[in-house]
């Protein structure tokens, strides 16, 4: 027969109440959860989290929606709120939208309809009317008409530090290059502040700011960078974006980084310890992940947390930008 909470409790020496705890990550002494996880791996007990979600009225999931399993920033993500969640022992849906309102629509209404226990979701879409301040949500970067939860990277801080670097790295005249959406989201101040940090440190900006979806982008690189030759250095929206500047540089007769530096935004990578596909902003992907787990977790237990956790960023070196030699 299968092994029973009650034979755990047995083996450990301790009360049901305590496997219970072990179980659902509450308050333990460390010696007694070594006890219970323990007696959990001899006896091979498999805790029936079906029967205790009936019990609760709980499905302990979480969907995660996501705009496309295709960016490498959105799966790094979606790996680690997996792994977070899993330590609190939920399972994740993961939702795909490809940027379909009908699609973001409907998992949303998976929690009304008590499929899911909670949602984080990465959206771009008009899913505003959906969203109410009652419902287990926390968004990534975007914020909504209601008090939503958030988490976001300090794109303030990002773009300020991307003009800083390419002053630093000798820049002469630079550029920003992205794609924005009519929807609020804190990823516009990577643009604003990038421009402001320029301003404030009297350096040349030249700005291609396009509305998504982006049709003919690289004609529209092509034409901007053919209008403003002597941009030196560039910053874009994010990663991939970058890529694609470095692809219509290479296609123009210009280097990168001799002719042209480069820095995204993102901190893409193919694994976990590859170099960074291009130079660039950061984002701590899996500070960010265990950040929205924790505090959706919390909201569904019914605590109060804060609407807006921002996560520190940093530079990261790629082979878009020159190293700069100390002189001693």
């Amino acid at each position: 027969m299968s092994a029973t909470m009650k034979d755990v409790a047995k083996l450990a020496g301790v009360g049901v109440g305590t496997v219970s705890r072990v179980l659902n990550n509450g308050s333990v002494k460390v010696s007694t959860r070594a006890k219970v996880e323990a007696a959990i791996k001899e006896l091979n007990y498999q805790p029936n989290f079906y029967a205790r979600g009936l019990k609760m009225n709980q499905t302990f999931t979480v969907a995660l929606i996501i705009p496309s399993v295709w960016n490498p920033f959105f799966s790094e993500f979606a790996f680690h709120v997996e792994t977070a969640l899993e330590k609190n022992h939920y399972k994740m849906y993961l939702c795909n939208s490809d940027g379909a309102v009908d699609k973001e629509r409907e998992y949303v209404q998976m929690v009304t309809q008590n499929k899911v226990d909670g949602i984080i979701g990465i959206t771009y879409s008009d899913i505003d009317e959906y969203i109410s301040s009652n419902l287990p949500f926390v968004s990534i970067d975007r914020y909504f008409t209601e008090d939503v939860i958030y988490v976001t990277a300090d794109n303030i801080s990002g773009g300020r530090l991307a003009a800083q670097k390419l002053q630093e790295l000798g820049c002469k005249k630079v550029a920003f290059i992205g794609g924005y959406q009519e929807i609020p989201n804190e990823t516009k101040n990577r643009r604003k502040y990038f421009e402001i940090e320029c301003n404030q440190l009297g350096q040349e900006v030249v700005i291609l700011d396009m509305l998504e979806p982006l049709e003919d982008l690289n004609k529209k690189i092509v034409a901007f960078l053919t209008e403003n030759p002597d941009v030196d250095g560039i910053f874009t929206v994010n990663d991939s974006m970058a890529i694609t500047v470095c692809d219509v540089l290479e296609q123009m007769g210009k280097a990168v980084p001799e002719d042209v530096q480069v820095i995204g935004f993102d901190g893409q990578r193919i694994t976990r310890h590859s170099p960074y596909l291009v130079s660039t902003i950061v984002q701590p992907i899996e500070a960010m992940a265990e950040a929205a787990v924790n505090l959706l977790l919390e909201v569904i237990k019914g605590e109060t947390v804060a609407n807006r956790t921002v996560i520190p960023v940093y530079f990261g070196e790629g082979k878009t930008t020159k190293i700069v030699t100390s002189v001693n």
